[in-house]
């Protein structure tokens, strides 16, 4: 009989080109296959929540793995981080619904990117957060982000390549915080599209800076132009922080996110 599992992992996506397998390239699912294989003596295909793009990390990513082994979720935890690279970490694992799949059962995700935002680089963040040295205006920032939230097309945050039709989402909030020079900035949907959350942090990023106004968010939003908004951030300072399987998980979150608490 097989199980299927609920794996929640972490990694650090520096030198991976993405989650998704790719031919001859490092990828996360590669690494986390590779660990499968040593454990169970078997690769087992694994299914993700999210692709994510070279370079963009993830503090909970969830997959899932169908297995025919009876071995306790902790056990398995304990197994895989052995045999897990250094910037890879299981940090949960449950049975689950045998039609459970991490991605077409979630109600929503949210995204994190973090901005270093002083005049002098930080070594520790290196390839953790994007390097902005000049001033940010948070108040400026979050005046634009209010204003994406909401249900839109959101085609002017879609780079190319998206085979995704409807481009209408829902952004439940997207805010930013300071914690002396590190700048948090908070996305959390029902969805997203290719590079959504770096072209909005793009697009912020040049509010701060005076290049646009917070009032052209709406109009930006209506033009459905990709032309017409700011450019992909680098993917170094995106994390994919959390996904959401409930409607109660999802609204607590977004509850305690807004007094501080996430």
């Amino acid at each position: 009989m097989m199980r299927n599992l609920m794996i929640t992992i972490a990694y650090k996506g520096t030198a991976y080109r993405g989650f998704q397998v790719q031919k001859n390239l490092p990828t996360v699912c590669a690494a986390f296959q590779d660990a499968v294989e040593t454990v169970f003596g078997t690769r087992y295909d694994i299914k993700g929540c999210s692709r994510t793009d070279s370079g963009v990390h993830a503090r909970g990513f969830v997959l899932s793995l169908k297995c025919r082994e009876t071995i306790p979720c902790d056990n398995i935890i304990r197994a895989l981080n052995v045999n897990l690279p250094m910037d890879i970490v299981v940090l949960d694992c449950r049975e689950a619904p045998e039609d459970f799949h991490p991605r077409y059962d979630s109600v929503g995700k949210r995204y994190l990117y973090r901005i270093w935002n002083s005049r002098e680089r930080n070594p520790f963040e290196e390839g953790l957060a994007l390097h902005v040295p000049r001033p940010l205006d948070l108040e400026r920032m979050n005046d634009a982000a209010r204003r994406l939230e909401g249900t839109w097309d959101y085609s002017a945050f879609c780079s190319a390549g998206d085979s995704v039709e409807d481009h209408v989402r829902t952004v439940y909030r997207c805010r930013a915080a300071r914690e002396g020079n590190l700048i948090t900035l908070s996305v959390t949907g029902d969805g997203f599209l290719y590079n959504m959350v770096r072209i909005i942090t793009g697009t912020l990023l040049e509010v701060c800076a005076g290049r646009r106004q917070p009032e052209e968010m709406e109009p930006l939003l209506l033009s459905r132009d990709r032309t017409l908004a700011g450019k992909t951030a680098s993917p170094w300072g995106l994390y994919l922080d959390r996904v959401f399987y409930s409607r109660e998980e999802l609204t607590q979150a977004l509850m305690e996110e807004a007094r501080g608490k996430a």
